[in-house]
């Protein structure tokens, strides 16, 4: 596939220098050592299976079993005169960990029961029993619908979606599956733009030709197939704001890439998106959010999981991302203005030093560096900040120099 010159009217005569990608193409060589040394995150989780649940894809006959399976364990236990029970493994913090060999989050093997007799756990139990049915429902039928939807089955049983939603993920770690599996998904927030072509339910995608707005990324990623590119790398963004701005400058034809954003806390589709993107292509992705400890937890999210999913992590993580910027040191490298720069609030210098506990965080000396300048200096930066030197100095200076130099942790 070739670059394309798609749309829009010609730059000036610095935004046409080429930018200068060895350094990102020795990244690639890089991570593809690094990927074919390291052990298979199968192999490696072997030695962690007496401690770790984790879960997987499944069809719809596979859930269904699961459901049906779940429904005899609670019908078994009333048959023995125990009452109604479901055993549920636990999400809490204290039943997570950090495996630095997998590079992620994982949940280990407690489970609490979910008693319909106890009037702590009878509501709980209730709502569980009521979305056992309407997956299995779901995929008896072959349908697909959101969370929100879900929720709207019964409002007055569910009173909030939180509620709902945190049931579905239990139900997930209860059947061993991902939640994708459960035919529920969460509507579309993800968009991608740039230097790829995919099917999408037999439909052609040419992510190069969707003007500004860009491509959103579907909640049903199994339906994406025959994925073709071109780009030296991934470029993932936190905010809707920069992303236009690289989208209307057309960032993708001067440094060919691809360029993905959630619009802030990453979805499930946009992690599978962009999991999927990193094992078909095998380019590096680097990482373009702001200088707070919030745009440091979006990255981690997506390379190590958020607890709230950690027994999905495997499915869910993406390792070996690269933090491009903003960065605390990039503040006075780039000479952005003091009026430009915001004062961190208790709350995110909190935060911060919470961050800094994580051991996702302490094993990457760079990141604490970074992260332990932010909290002294008690400042932080949005991406807009660079729109001081002018609109377009991200896409035009910014971005280029940081890509020829090889500027990321």
């Amino acid at each position: 596939m070739g670059p394309r010159k798609a749309g829009g009217g010609r730059a000036d005569e610095r935004a046409e220098r080429e930018v200068d990608l060895s350094a990102v193409r020795d990244l690639r060589k890089l991570q593809a050592v690094r990927q074919r040394s390291a052990l298979s995150s199968v192999a490696q989780l072997v030695s962690f299976q007496h401690v770790v649940k984790e879960v997987q894809e499944m069809g719809a006959t596979g859930v269904m079993q699961g459901v049906l399976s779940l429904c005899a364990h609670a019908t078994d236990s009333i048959m023995k005169g125990e009452g109604f029970s479901l055993l549920v493994p636990s999400r809490s913090a204290s039943n997570q960990m950090y495996i630095a060999e997998l590079d992620r989050i994982v949940l280990k093997d407690k489970a609490t029961a979910r008693n319909f007799a106890s009037q702590a756990t009878v509501r709980k139990a209730a709502i569980t029993v009521r979305i056992l049915q309407l997956v299995h429902e779901l995929c008896k039928k072959g349908i697909h619908v959101t969370k929100r939807d879900l929720f709207y089955t019964d409002v007055k049983l569910f009173k909030s979606q939180t509620e709902s939603d945190d049931v579905l993920n239990d139900i997930a770690c209860m059947v061993g599956c991902t939640r994708t599996s459960l035919s529920v998904v969460a509507s579309e927030k993800g968009i991608v733009i740039g230097r790829v072509q995919f099917r999408e339910a037999g439909d052609e995608i040419d992510c190069t030709r969707m003007g500004v707005g860009g491509k959103a990324i579907p909640p049903f990623t199994d339906k994406i197939t025959e994925i073709r590119s071109d780009a030296e790398f991934i470029l993932l963004v936190e905010k809707d704001a920069a992303f236009m701005r690289l989208a209307e400058d057309r960032f993708y034809n001067r440094c060919p890439c691809i360029i993905i954003t959630a619009k802030g806390q990453p979805d499930v589709a946009t992690r599978l998106f962009l999991k999927r993107l990193k094992n078909t292509l095998n380019i590096p992705i680097l990482g373009l959010v702001d200088s707070d400890p919030y745009g440091l937890k979006i990255l981690s999210v997506y390379m190590s999981g958020s607890k709230n999913m950690s027994y999905d992590s495997a499915n869910l993580t993406t390792p070996d991302i690269k933090w491009l910027g903003v960065r605390p040191s990039d503040l006075d490298r780039y000479n952005i203005p003091e009026q430009c720069r915001l004062p961190m609030s208790e709350h995110d210098i909190r935060t911060g030093k919470e961050m800094l506990q994580e051991e996702f965080i302490s094993s990457n000396e760079a990141w604490a560096r970074e992260l332990e300048m932010m909290v002294k200096r008690k400042e932080k930066a949005e991406i807009q900040a660079l729109s001081n030197f002018g609109f377009q100095f991200l896409t035009q200076e910014f971005l280029p120099r940081k890509i020829a130099a090889g500027d990321w942790i």
